[in-house]
Parts: C-alpha cells; sequence; structure tokens
C-alpha cells in the first residue's frame, strides 16, 4: 500500500504569491476603472490608435471687380519632386525612379528656371526621393501639364492650393496678398486680402473614421464628417477697364523715374473708388515689395497748393472773398518771417481770381488771415483732414493739420506744414460733385456669401462744408485754372478736349528729417486735383509724385487718363461756349454712310468710315456733344467687313474712341501720339485679339521745372 505524500506549502511563500496577485487584480481594477493613468488618459490613447482625422480645407474666396472679372483667386499649386530609390522600379521596362538624371535636368531646366547643373546636383543626393526647388515649387496647372507631357521616369508632382492674382503687378497695394503657410492655410498679409482676411479665409471642416493599421478607412463604418464653410467672395468697386487706364497714367507719370506716385479716380457722387496705382508697385504672385506701405492711404506729405481750393471755398463759404478784389503779389510779412510767391516776385497787383490762376501763396495768406487760425482749421477738419477716411484698407494714416503760429496758418493756407494722405484729398474733392456735401469714399462694392449679399457698400454723407453757392464759384475758378487764356495760370497744359476739366495744380516742398526742408532740384511733391465734367462733376481724378524729374509727364499721364475715363463713360460737356469752328453733333443713326461723310467732311471734320455697310449704326462723339473743327467723328456701319483705318498721328483719346465703338481691347506703351502702327490701313480687325500700340510726342521737346518752384 502507497503511503500518501505530503506537500507543505512555507507560509511566507503562500503570502508573497497571494500578495502578487492582489497587486495584479488591483492594477487591472485601476487601469479599467480609471480613465488615466499614468498621465495617459487610456480612451483617448486607444482612439488614436484606430482613429484618424482629415482636415477638409475650406475655399479661400475670390476677389473680383464690379463687374465680376476675377481679380484674385485660390488655385492648385504643384512641387516637383523626383524619386531617385532604385527600389521604386520592379520592371525595369516602366521604371518608377529617376533613371537618366542628365535628361532630366535638361529637359527641366527652361521649364523650373533652374541651371541643368543644379537640378543635376539634387538628383544626384542619396536620398529616396527630393524636391526640386526652388524653380519646381508653386507651379501652375498648365506648368504641370508642360512638365508631364515630357513623360520622363521618376517625376511627379505634390499638390497645394496658393493664391493667383490673374493680372500679376495691377491694383497691387489695393489687393495686397496671400501666401500658403506650412499647413496649407492662404493667409492674406496686405490690402484687402489682409484687411477682410478672416471673411475670405471661411472656416475648415474635417473628416474623421476608424482606420486599419494602415490608415485606411475600415469598411462598414461611418466617418464623422463636418463640411467645409468657403470664404465669402468680395467685390471692389474698382472697374477694371478704368483700372488699366490708370495704370497706363502711372506708367508715363513714372517713365523717368519718381521716389513714388500715387493716382486715383473716383465717382464724385458716391464715392466710389474706380481706379487707384501706386509706385512702386510689385507682382503679387512673386511679391518683389519694395515697401510694405501702400501710398495711397499710407503715405502722409505736405500737398501744397491743391490746398487752395479748400482755403479759397472756406474763405468764400465765409463770405469773405471778392474775386475782383486786387492784392499785392509778391511777398507778405509775418512777424518775422515772411510768404513769398512760388515764383519769389509774384505778379504784381492782381485780383484774387487771378491770384488763385497763378496759385499765388501771397493771395492764400490774406485769406487766411482774413478767416484766422480757428475757422480754416475747423474748415479743414470738416472736409476730414487729420483723421482717417475709414475706407477698409489697413495701415491708413491720418495725416497732421495741427497749425497754431500765424506762420503756420499762413503755410498750412496753401498746404505746407500740414500733411494729408492721397485718400483724404480724394474725400475732400468730393464736395465738388455734390453741392458742398463731403462723401465717405469706399473700395468694397458688396460682400457675398453664397447667394446671400452680407455686406453693400452705398453712398454715406459725412456732413455739409458748404452751398452749392460757394461750390459752383470754386468750380469756376479751378475751371480758369485750366482753360483760361490767361499767361499766369499753372494749369493749361492740363487742357483736354473732349471734356471741360476743372482742377488746381500742386507743388510742395518735402520736409527734410533734420529740419526745415529739402533743398534739392527735384526735391518736390507735384500734385494735380481735378473733377470732370466741370459744369456738373462725376469723376474725381487725383495724382500726386515725390521727386519728378519731368514736370510734363503730370500733365500728359492726367490728360491722357481723363480723356480716357470720358471716353470710356460717355462723359461729355455740353454747355461748352460755341465759338467759330465748333459744332454740336447731331444723331447720324440710320443715315446713308456717304452722304454724311459727304456733309462732316464739308464742315471741317475728319470722318473715320467703320465697316463696308451703307448705314450708320452707332457713332461716337454722341448727339449734343460739341467738337472742334478737324475733330474726328467715328461711324459705325452695318457691314460685316471691318478694317482698320491709317492710325498715323491718331492721339490717345482717337485710339480709344475707335476701340470702344467696336469693342476692340487696347493696351498703349508711352504717351503722346501713335506714330508707327503696328496695323496697315485695310487690315482686317481681329475683335479676339489686343491691339498693341506704341505712343511717341509729336516734336521732341525737352521741358525742365523752373528754379525754385515751390507753387
Amino acid at each position: 500500500m502507497n503511503k500518501a505524500r505530503t506537500i507543505r506549502l512555507n507560509k511566507a511563500f503562500l503570502m508573497v504569491v497571494v500578495f502578487l496577485f492582489a497587486i495584479i487584480i488591483a492594477k487591472l481594477l485601476y487601469v479599467g476603472l480609471s480613465p488615466v493613468v499614468d498621465g495617459v488618459n487610456i480612451k483617448e490613447f486607444a482612439d488614436s490608435r484606430n482613429t484618424k482625422k482629415e482636415t477638409i480645407v475650406a475655399n479661400r474666396g475670390t476677389i473680383y471687380d464690379s463687374n465680376g472679372e476675377i481679380l484674385a483667386q485660390n488655385v492648385n499649386s504643384y512641387t516637383v519632386i523626383a524619386y531617385l530609390s532604385e527600389s521604386r522600379t520592379t520592371d525595369p521596362e516602366n521604371p518608377y525612379h529617376v533613371v537618366d538624371k542628365e535628361k532630366t535636368a535638361k529637359l527641366l531646366s527652361p521649364i523650373i528656371n533652374m541651371t541643368e547643373e543644379r537640378i543635376l546636383e539634387l538628383l544626384n543626393y542619396d536620398a529616396y526621393q527630393v524636391e526640386l526647388g526652388p524653380g519646381g515649387r508653386g507651379l501652375t496647372e498648365l506648368v504641370k501639364e508642360e512638365i508631364e507631357a515630357l513623360d520622363l521616369p521618376g517625376i511627379d508632382f505634390i499638390k497645394s492650393t496658393k493664391r493667383y492674382y490673374p493680372n500679376a503687378d495691377f491694383l497691387s497695394y489695393t489687393l495686397g496678398y496671400a501666401k500658403t503657410d506650412e499647413s496649407n492655410n492662404v493667409i492674406g498679409e496686405l490690402g484687402v486680402e489682409l484687411y477682410y482676411n478672416e471673411l475670405l479665409t471661411g472656416k475648415n471642416g474635417y473628416k474623421e473614421y476608424q482606420s486599419d493599421m494602415y490608415g485606411y478607412q475600415i469598411a462598414n463604418t461611418e466617418p464623422i464628417i463636418e463640411e467645409a464653410e468657403d470664404g465669402n467672395d468680395i467685390y471692389l468697386t474698382i472697374d477694371t477697364n478704368i483700372q488699366i487706364f490708370v495704370e497706363q497714367a502711372m506708367n508715363t507719370l513714372t517713365e523717368k523715374g519718381v521716389d513714388w506716385a500715387s493716382i486715383s479716380i473716383a465717382n464724385a457722387k458716391t464715392g466710389e473708388i474706380l481706379g487707384v496705382s501706386s509706385s512702386p508697385s510689385f507682382d503679387p504672385n512673386i511679391k518683389d515689395i519694395e515697401s510694405y506701405y501702400d501710398p495711397f492711404v499710407s503715405y502722409t506729405f505736405e500737398p501744397g497748393s491743391t490746398m487752395k481750393i479748400f482755403s479759397f471755398m472756406a474763405a468764400i463759404e465765409n463770405g469773405m472773398y471778392d474775386g475782383e478784389e486786387i492784392y499785392q503779389s509778391g511777398t507778405i510779412k509775418i512777424g518775422e518771417d515772411k510768404v513769398t510767391d512760388w515764383n519769389d516776385y509774384g505778379w504784381g497787383k492782381i485780383t484774387f481770381d487771378r491770384g488763385f490762376y497763378a496759385s499765388s501763396n501771397t493771395a492764400a495768406t490774406l485769406l487766411a488771415q482774413k478767416l484766422g487760425r480757428d475757422k480754416l482749421k475747423d474748415f479743414y477738419e470738416s472736409l476730414g483732414l487729420g483723421k482717417i477716411t475709414r475706407i477698409n484698407l489697413p495701415e491708413e494714416q491720418t495725416g497732421v493739420i495741427n497749425f497754431k503760429y500765424d506762420i503756420e496758418v499762413a503755410n498750412a493756407s496753401f498746404g505746407q506744414g500740414m500733411s494729408v494722405t492721397p485718400i483724404q484729398m480724394v474725400q475732400a474733392l468730393t464736395s465738388l460733385g455734390n453741392n458742398g456735401t463731403i462723401i465717405k469714399p469706399y473700395i468694397i462694392k458688396k460682400i457675398v456669401n453664397g447667394e446671400e449679399i452680407v455686406y453693400e457698400g452705398a453712398r454715406e454723407e459725412i456732413g455739409k462744408v458748404a452751398s452749392p453757392e460757394t461750390i459752383k464759384e470754386v468750380l469756376e475758378l479751378m475751371y480758369g485754372v485750366v482753360n483760361t487764356d490767361d499767361s499766369i495760370t499753372t494749369g493749361s497744359s492740363y487742357k483736354v478736349d473732349i471734356v471741360n476739366l476743372a482742377g488746381k495744380t500742386g507743388t510742395a516742398q518735402i520736409a527734410s528729417e533734420s529740419g526745415g526742408y529739402m533743398t534739392g532740384y527735384y526735391d518736390n511733391i507735384r500734385s494735380f486735383a481735378g473733377v470732370f465734367p466741370y459744369e456738373d462733376p462725376e469723376i474725381i481724378v487725383y495724382a500726386a509724385v515725390r521727386k519728378l524729374t519731368d514736370s510734363s509727364l503730370l500733365s500728359d499721364a492726367v490728360k491722357s487718363l481723363v480723356e480716357d475715363v470720358a471716353t470710356y463713360l460717355n462723359i461729355t460737356s455740353t454747355e461748352i461756349v460755341t465759338e467759330e469752328g465748333t459744332y454740336e453733333v447731331d444723331s447720324f443713326i440710320n443715315t446713308n454712310v456717304e452722304e454724311t461723310k459727304e456733309s462732316l467732311t464739308k464742315n471741317g471734320f475728319e470722318v473715320v468710315i467703320i465697316g463696308d455697310g451703307s448705314k450708320v449704326i452707332e457713332q461716337y462723339p454722341k448727339k449734343g456733344t460739341i467738337v472742334n473743327e478737324n475733330d474726328k467723328i467715328f461711324l459705325l456701319t452695318n457691314g460685316n467687313n471691318k478694317t482698320y483705318p491709317d492710325m498715323t498721328n491718331w492721339s490717345r483719346s482717337d485710339v480709344t474712341s475707335f476701340a470702344n465703338l467696336i469693342g476692340l481691347s487696347v493696351t498703349f506703351d508711352g504717351y503722346g501720339y501713335v506714330k508707327n502702327p503696328t496695323v496697315k490701313k485695310g487690315e482686317t480687325i481681329n475683335l479676339n485679339q489686343t491691339l498693341k500700340l506704341t505712343l511717341e510726342p509729336l516734336y521732341n521737346l525737352e521741358e525742365t521745372i523752373p528754379e525754385n518752384d515751390k507753387e
């Protein structure tokens, strides 16, 4: 009989085993019941192991002009990459890596604007793949397709989004620019892009789903999706056609180089900015930026004699002006200081009206003395000077009108010792188009979210500064500056034929950082402030330029701009006094072409027939327009065969009238007249092509700035 074996457990060992089991059970209970273990959220940790979240990027809103032309939009962007590792290729007949590095570098070099040597250097890296930058970054769809057509093994693309400006260096400071950050978000950094960045950006969405070990969505699981909210679209008040005219005027103005310049066109009745250009400018696609401040709203400067519009206006409104009153021009003593006219000696004893034509500093000073400091300063402030206009562009500056002493009051009457911005001057000039009421300028026409208009710009009255009678008298003075035959006027070079332009010239000294004023030959700021038509102003034109080396360029630029805008908007002056040699245009619609041409030719006009039809279906100038003898009259016929006339010696205005009548796109290089047309007489007109013409002065005369010109 076997004896039973008895195993005795050591009590101490048993207690250790039980203790260890107790610890394990306690740990399991702790992990199971506690949401956080050792600082780690267990649920979040578990979810993150099999949950994937992808961002759905919102599309940035598009910026349009007032007619719906795209000025800024998001487009797909591509970066070229090259796969270098031979491990990508399993079939030698169908390689997935770069095989012929020399050929690849040679073919890509001209397309991505990199040297063959640099591309080859990148292709020889010991890496799985390389990015062919910087030239291979930010490529458009067209460039991508061009590279794909080369069928180069191992070449691929990374897709992203970038902001694209189809017109390049066009309205640059107003639009600003936006760039893509490391997270593929497009962020505005200047202009409208910056000011309305939040509205344009929208809100990103996401897609969240359960994924397998490879990152793919697990079958039969529903993702959580929050759709992106695209950004708002913004429509500017800018008219692209007028903007083109402004850009062309800027090209003329800066032909010989300037420090900076600003030219703008605004609707005098509503305050809408129709076109604005600044120099130096930049292409927002490549961001070749010299200054991050927009001269239109951020540059402050002493405006010079264009301020006489408003110091004379203040005197007239306060009953202190008699245009026929005689005063002694030349010099006025003010305590230990003195004010001199810009030519240093004046014009003898003249009327105050003639003093305005001559841009007399002494005339403005005498009126300021009558008004006194408080009335003049209050009037300037009522125009909106010394504070921002709130035009919804970034970095707008206020300028300074804080004059106190007698000499400061005198200086302020002719625009020295104070500072303004171009947009402030435009705002002040709206008083001329609204019988003395100031209108707030604006540049946003509307903001649209899908089909809903969330904001709409509109005419906004700021306050009334003068009576209609005062405005009428000021306009008559400004009309005289440009159109009078008086030899002392400063604005005769601005006169245009197709519309009555009223304006005022200005030349201001430039304040020196060390005190006083700069004394160099070209150390001044020239400007022109004008409205047209004089009879009932619809359009404001304002131009200012620092250190202009050829004074004739400012009047050339302004005249061409006024003619182009007036022609485009069909603005004419019908209250011109009809003299011998002038003619009021009748309607020629539905008349016989040959009979009408014969009649007009007998009256001394040059008739341009467009088309081979027998009936007139459209004309320019329109009925009621006053034209001068030898002016061109364009008659569009019902014929289909339209050919170019001989454009030799045509003015810019002539070409623009012709182009607008038939719907032809045209661009100009230079200023003056057509000397060598790029199209021949009798050549068929193709409306799908842009006519490009070079303009030259009729006479090669050098004009210089008068020494000590401080008007």
